[in-house]
């Protein structure tokens, strides 16, 4: 009888710490800058924590109906709801087009942009 002797792939520790921390640098960017965007426009930091009431603020801040943030549950209407809001969040901070296929296609580059840049937060109400 032979035996079956577990085979599983080892894991290098020197290339997986490296990983996690750069994960957790841009983690914590990315959060960063959802907070300071948020406080921009008037809003609390915090609510960037709170599944779905995040999406309904950002539906403000994008001058959005609050209640548009169920239809991003729905798959394939959410990306059409997605450009929307989006579009809507770089105008009212003075954006163009541009930036709005940045905040959708690069949210990692143009969220801290965003946040940390000298754009000023003005609503437009549709």
């Amino acid at each position: 009888m032979q035996t079956i002797q577990n085979q599983s792939p080892q894991i290098d520790m020197s290339v997986m710490v490296p990983v996690v921390i750069i994960y957790l640098a841009i983690l914590l960017l990315v959060t960063v800058a959802h907070w300071k965007a948020f406080a921009k426009a008037g809003r609390p930091g915090w609510v960037i924590f709170i599944p779905f009431y995040n999406l309904y603020v950002c539906m403000q801040i994008s001058s959005k109906p609050g209640w548009w943030w169920v239809l991003l549950c729905i798959p394939f209407v959410n990306i059409i709801f997605s450009i929307l809001m989006m579009r809507g969040l770089a105008r009212n901070f003075g954006k163009g087009v541009g930036f709005t296929v940045g905040l959708l296609l690069l949210p990692i580059v143009f969220w801290p942009i965003l946040a940390f840049g000298d754009a000023r937060y003005n609503a437009t109400p549709e």
